[in-house]
């Protein structure tokens, strides 16, 4: 996984915060990825923040409202109590974390801080979803950031996305290659992944970053892992199972979870709602 800073150093054997995600290691030099010629929206780091060990963004659904409190969205094996179990899926769990707000350049402008861990885990897919004690219309007051839009749509391959690391200030640019059917990594398998073309090379602490469409300028997915080093299944070295379940490695080759399917759990007042239609995130 494309761990935090903490894994990357407890990741020279793992990758996240207790798996392989994408979690820190030192950053490459070529810090900026070219932008796409087709890329439409302005995409930069205005929304995204920086963790502890990982990156992270706010986010708030369609239907959100500004009165609403609001939310940042990492992966699950970003989280300060460590990688949720397979199987294990963490609703309203308290949290006092604090996340650094980056304006358009990448400058850290203020601190948000959780109330709550609104929902996490590592079982399908690996995402987290932090609520803050601060309003989208608070943060918009007091910074001139507006949160991040999470697309409602499956994202479809060739798009053109960037990844924007809010930890080491780097935007990474590609498209989607594909997907993967189930993305095995250690004892943690995740349904629908997005496959990145090979300009995407994350590193540690881009675990978290949001996936954005360079068109419309919303997240698409959210990074989480890849395959360092052409291990099959392992930690930091995820695997591609099809439907007939043949296994297939791509070395250096790296990943993300779709977000479309977080759109349908989130209800009035942004409230996690598990039970809503349409709603297929995994239940405790």
């Amino acid at each position: 996984m494309n761990k935090p800073l903490v894994g990357a150093l407890l990741a020279l054997t793992l990758t996240g915060a207790g798996a392989a995600p994408a979690i820190a290691s030192t950053p490459a030099e070529n810090t900026t990825a070219t932008p796409s010629a087709k890329a439409v929206a302005a995409v930069n780091f205005a929304g995204t923040v920086s963790l502890s060990n990982c990156s992270g963004s706010v986010v708030r659904m369609p239907g959100s409202a500004s009165t609403d409190p609001a939310l940042v969205l990492s992966n699950g094996h970003c989280l300060e109590t460590g990688f949720p179990e397979p199987g294990e899926v963490i609703v309203n769990q308290a949290s006092s974390r604090s996340f650094g707000l980056l304006n358009s350049s990448g400058t850290r402008v203020g601190t948000l801080r959780a109330s709550k861990v609104a929902y996490a885990t590592m079982t399908d897919t690996d995402i987290s979803l932090y609520q803050l004690t601060s309003t989208y219309a608070q943060i918009e007051s007091r910074y001139g950031i507006k949160a991040l839009e999470l697309n409602a749509a499956h994202p479809t391959a060739g798009t053109a996305i960037k990844v924007v690391s809010g930890y080491w200030k780097r935007i990474y640019s590609c498209s989607i290659d594909g997907f993967a059917y189930n993305l095995k990594e250690g004892d943690w398998t995740w349904k629908d992944s997005v496959r990145y073309t090979s300009s995407c090379n994350t590193i540690g602490g881009t675990s978290g970053s949001p996936v954005i469409d360079n068109t419309t300028g919303k997240v698409v997915a959210v990074n989480n892992t890849g395959n360092e080093d052409g291990g099959r299944c392992t930690d930091n070295n995820p695997c591609e199972v099809d439907e007939n379940g043949n296994v297939t490695v791509r070395e250096g080759i790296n990943y993300a979870q779709q977000t479309y399917i977080v759109v349908p759990c989130v209800g009035t007042g942004n409230k996690i709602d598990l039970t809503r239609a349409g709603c297929t995130l995994p239940k405790p």
